[in-house]
């Protein structure tokens, strides 16, 4: 075969393989969000307590979080296209599984395996383009992957309300299936197989640490952010700590083990360790600040759902168009300065979200802040990927990938879990000390709760707390977001792509 021919062979196999990996991943994403709308529809069909229903998205959350590192080294052991295709594979099955749940236990159990699917897809998708791009345009490809990949998570809860309102909740994971079958049929007719690299041994111990440590802190700090009750906040505590120090157990048994979930010694990189801990903040921040708005909005400003699901329009567009020249111009001036401005960038629109709420303007006050927050994340998203896939070792990357995925999923379940308690030091500061009825209704429904009261004085003093619960969020996310863009000038390098040993 000529050399043109080789080239325009290889231009092609590139866009298959984007197809495939922005389908199979767009999914993952997408399925975090989707739920949030459908809770109420799946309480009332399923007969599930409140507490079910958290646990219908956490499960989730949970296994994507541990798991990914898992797959990521998954497809190191046994080849990048045969594990994202198991992953894409289970999590359609598991997907199935959830629409047709008998009972909130069956759906919680289908929706951890669902976790698992995703957690073998999402790495394996940015290591299969780093596998069919050259580092030259790799930044370009991985810019659109970014792009989708952080457009579905935010139109989730869009096209979720639609199903719902249509049809049924169960829609909501049903419409996977089709795209699952697509995905397997590009993925196996159209990118080619790799080869595994020999001698490498899955860390099971490793994964059930993971899963066991972060299930422990994620439900101490969830009960760290409930109002106190029966010594619950001793057990909240003693429950982080646990998870703590089995995490703790989790690194030390990295640090030892013959072919580890998490190669430690990637944190040797200078560049690795600090986009990761870039990752940890900018994400965790991203996360508390966008899980947050929409019930400040509503419960403060009286928004309509729609109207208050609709502020992430602005931002999605925005970071979705910036996101693919993003990796462009991480290929023309290099990781650093994308990794420096845009989290700064996005940490000034998170500081500003605090007036924007107290202000409610939708297109005075909103819009605006949240087109600086998509300008600031467009910048950032593809040269984070880029820098992570540069920073590892060609044998390596898988792993790289996972890893850094599980960091942002890590960031974001911490956030929810541990933001409850910032608002509610925001809403003591406004309720204060005082024993009054009105200061009573407002502490029992709390942020997102239904307040048990139409009195117009009441009414206002809850959505004072709200705001008060919000901007204390916000602020704190804005100053890591900042803190985030300081260490990406400070620990991150325009380097070329590691070697392959």
């Amino acid at each position: 075969m000529s050399e043109p021919a080789r080239n325009a062979n290889a231009e092609a196999t590139g866009r298959f393989v984007l197809v495939a990996t922005i389908l199979a991943s767009g999914m993952a994403f997408m399925d975090g969000s989707v739920i949030t709308v459908a809770l109420p529809a799946i309480r009332s069909g399923l007969g599930a307590s409140f507490a079910e229903a958290q646990w219908t998205s956490n499960a989730y959350t949970l296994t994507l979080a541990a798991f990914t590192l898992l797959g990521g080294a998954a497809g190191d052991a046994f080849g990048l296209r045969r594990v994202f295709m198991l992953g894409i594979g289970l999590f359609g099955l598991a997907s199935a599984a959830c629409g047709i749940a008998w009972s909130a236990e069956s759906l919680i159990v289908a929706r951890a395996i669902q976790g698992m699917g995703g957690a073998l897809m999402v790495p394996g998708s940015l290591a299969l383009i780093s596998a069919h791009y050259p580092p030259a345009v790799r930044g370009r490809a991985i810019g659109a992957w970014a792009a989708a990949s952080s457009i579905a998570p935010a139109i989730g809860p869009v096209i979720g309300g639609a199903l719902v309102d249509a049809g049924s909740w169960r829609a909501i994971f049903l419409i996977n299936v089709p795209i699952t079958v697509i995905a397997l049929f590009v993925c196996r007719a159209k990118v080619p197989a790799d080869q595994p690299h020999a001698g490498r041994r899955m860390d099971w111990t490793g994964g059930g640490l993971a899963v066991l440590g972060l299930g422990l802190v994620a439900y101490g700090l969830t009960r760290l952010g409930e109002p106190e009750a029966g010594g619950g906040h001793a057990d909240a505590i003693g429950l982080t700590v646990a998870g703590f120090v089995v995490l703790a157990g989790f690194l030390i048994w990295q640090q030892r083990s013959r072919d580890p979930m998490m190669p430690l010694a990637l944190f040797a990189n200078r560049t690795f360790s600090g986009v990761n801990a870039l990752t940890l903040l900018l994400y965790f921040a991203l996360a508390g600040a966008l899980f947050f708005l929409p019930t400040a909005l509503i419960q403060a400003h009286h928004y309509p759902a729609t109207l208050a699901g609709s502020v992430f329009l602005p931002f999605v567009l925005v970071m979705g168009l910036l996101s693919r020249y993003g990796g462009g111009l991480a290929d023309r001036i290099g990781t650093r300065p994308c990794l420096t401005i845009g989290p700064i960038v996005t940490g000034i629109a998170f500081c500003l979200l605090a007036p924007a709420v107290a202000a409610g303007g939708f297109w005075t006050a909103i819009v605006p802040v949240m087109l600086l927050m998509g300008l600031g994340m467009g910048i950032t998203v593809a040269p984070l990927s880029t820098a992570v896939m540069n920073s590892a070792p060609e044998s390596r990357r898988g792993a790289a990938s996972g890893i850094n995925n599980a960091v942002a999923r890590v960031a974001s379940l911490l956030a929810v879990a541990s933001l409850g308690i910032a608002v509610g030091i925001g809403f003591a500061m406004v309720l204060g000390g005082e024993t009054s009825e009105a200061t009573r209704l407002v502490a029992e429904a709390g942020f997102g709760g239904t307040l048990a009261s139409t009195d117009g004085a009441t009414i206002a003093l809850w959505s004072s707390a709200t705001i008060a619960g919000f901007s204390a969020v916000t602020i704190l996310c804005g100053v890591l977001a900042i803190l985030s863009g300081v260490i990406g000038w400070l620990f991150t390098a325009n380097a070329e792509p590691a070697g392959t040993s």
